[in-house]
């Protein structure tokens, strides 16, 4: 029982930190978001801020960014569509502190109802109620015409985080846009994200500073993609992803012994 407290007492104030300074973070860039969101939004400038806040988010209690781009990063292309796994609260964050240009996430409705972070996701990404097709329907509509404006865009396909870091099945609606709009989809593994803030109960489940390891994998071209493809496109990315996971889940046995 003792040991039990042991643990789950600095866990426990790591994460109320985490909480503090994700909120004071906020705090001091919300009125400058909403200057740069007001009337025509100036959603590249709004963006640089929001580059500063996940680190300020991320690094201040302890959570370092390892990125492995497996191309040139200068060849990113300039609108595409981000594919990953979701294995945390931390993964939306972290992406705005390795990837260079303003993308636009579909985040679940209850994200735009909080107060501070209204701005942010009312405002620069595409809220979505994931219970009716009708909503999801419109908020892949907002979605195209990001693209149609020249913004890359960031779907997680499995639809929500999963536990452990297990993947799930992916859905086929960012793979579909993909192929219709002709565009790249860019797949990026999360390794160890839900090791380091796991979704659970808040005494429960794991909470530490550490390093949170991304790959951001080649861009896969739709050029010439029809619908047949659909299915092939979806297996492969995921495949991509789920094979990092697997090369992840080995070195944390080989650190183990």
């Amino acid at each position: 029982m003792l040991r039990l407290y042991a643990g789950l007492i600095p866990r426990v104030l790591w994460k109320i930190f985490f909480i503090i300074n994700f909120a004071a973070g906020l705090l001091v860039v919300y009125p400058v978001l909403a200057i740069l969101l007001a009337g025509k939004p100036n959603y590249h400038a709004a963006y640089r801020v929001l580059q500063f806040w996940g680190r300020w988010v991320l690094y201040v209690p302890g959570i370092i960014p390892r990125v492995t781009w497996e191309f040139d990063k200068k060849d990113l292309p300039r609108t595409c569509i981000f594919v990953a796994n979701h294995t945390s609260y931390l993964d939306i964050v972290e992406s705005f502190c390795f990837l260079p240009h303003y993308h636009a996430y579909m985040v679940k409705e209850e994200a735009g109802k909080a107060p501070l972070l209204r701005v942010v996701f009312r405002d620069m990404h595409i809220l979505v109620q994931r219970q009716s097709i009708t909503a999801s329907h419109k908020a892949f509509l907002r979605i195209s015409e990001k693209l149609d404006q020249g913004h890359s865009v960031f779907i997680y396909p499995e639809g929500t985080i999963s536990v452990h870091g297990q993947l799930k099945l992916f859905k086929n609606g960012a793979f579909r846009l993909a192929i219709d709009k002709q565009l790249p989809i860019v797949p990026i593994t999360y390794c160890n994200n839900w090791q380091l803030l796991q979704n659970g109960g808040f005494a429960k489940v794991p909470g530490r500073p550490g390093l949170a390891r991304v790959i951001v994998h080649k861009p896969v071209e739709t050029r010439g993609m029809t619908e047949a493809d659909l299915v092939s496109l979806c297996s492969a990315v995921r495949s991509t992803i789920e094979k990092s996971l697997s090369e992840e889940l080995l070195r944390r046995k080989k650190k183990r012994k």
